[in-house]
């Protein structure tokens, strides 16, 4: 089994890089990938947690936003860690999540919603990424909501009047970025129209102009419909095709393995890497 797309608690998972390996290692998975929001901090960790029988992808999901104001997520998979100029828009990134989280705990404090930032940092592992999950985590600790989904259905979703968006690089910008850094991107959850406005059919002649890779088509949030649209957008570019669980631990209720890429997509797209940069012990 195959899952290209899972975050840890160096971003908005539950669980830290070693959980996450075991876990996966111990459910059967012959290829894992790591893809925390904007940051590579927990690389280290899953290597040395990292035993022999499963294949590791080093990664990150990073947060793009089109010229219309449409958000995009980005797999970045084995790139170069030490490629200088994807660090550096990472950096931008996450500096500006949290300047983002301070203008959404205004909405919701202007809206009578007791909570503070230090209220929101209490919730993070040291060296994570910062997101709205940790907000919504402050929120059941001050006992204004039950749980995640409940933040994100009633406060923290995209079409909130608490929403507040923040800087982040066009698609076709960190598609580049991962390929100068010797990467492939695969667009992560392109039609998953439930999270807010998605991008077109039309949009992907561009991000394969940019040098996009794989499309990730199996994921819990895509309906039958958009899946057999992808599918053709994927054919007609010759794009590999990924499934992936998206998993976040006790943060959200996708699974382990619940979607999966199949072998042949995968060594198509790990071919397109400069470097055959797959951990393996």
């Amino acid at each position: 089994m195959i899952d290209l797309h899972t975050h840890s608690n160096i971003s908005d998972g539950t669980d830290s890089p070693t959980e996450l390996v075991a876990k996966a290692q111990n459910a059967g998975i012959s290829v894992l990938a790591l893809t925390d929001h904007d940051t590579i901090s927990g690389w280290q960790e899953a290597r040395a947690a990292l035993k022999p029988g499963m294949d590791l992808v080093l990664g990150a999901e990073i947060s793009c936003q089109a010229d219309d104001g449409i958000s995009v997520h980005m797999l970045g998979l084995l790139f170069d860690s030490e490629n200088i100029a994807l660090q550096e828009a990472l950096a931008i990134t996450r500096e500006n999540r949290l300047t983002r989280m301070d203008r959404i705990i205004e909405k919701l404090n202007a809206a009578g919603i007791e909570i503070t930032i230090d209220d929101v940092m209490a919730q993070l592992s040291d060296g994570a990424t910062l997101g709205r999950p940790h907000l919504a985590d402050a929120l059941i600790a001050k006992g204004h909501v039950k749980n995640r989904e409940d933040a994100f259905t009633a406060l923290l979703h995209n079409r909130s009047k608490y929403y507040v968006s923040h800087y982040s690089p066009t698609p076709e910008a960190a598609i580049k970025l991962i390929k100068g850094a010797g990467g492939v991107a695969v667009i992560a959850h392109p039609y998953a129209s439930q999270r807010g406005r998605v991008i077109t059919a039309e949009s992907f002649s561009g991000l394969v102009a940019a040098g996009l890779d794989g499309i990730e088509v199996d994921h819990r949030d895509h309906s039958e419909t958009e899946k057999a649209s992808l599918l053709r957008v994927a054919y007609s570019f010759d794009l590999a095709i990924t499934g992936a669980s998206d998993y976040h631990g006790s943060g959200k209720i996708n699974q382990l393995a619940e979607n999966t890429t199949a072998l042949a997509q995968w060594e198509k797209l790990e071919s397109r890497a400069n470097s055959r940069r797959v951990v393996r012990k």
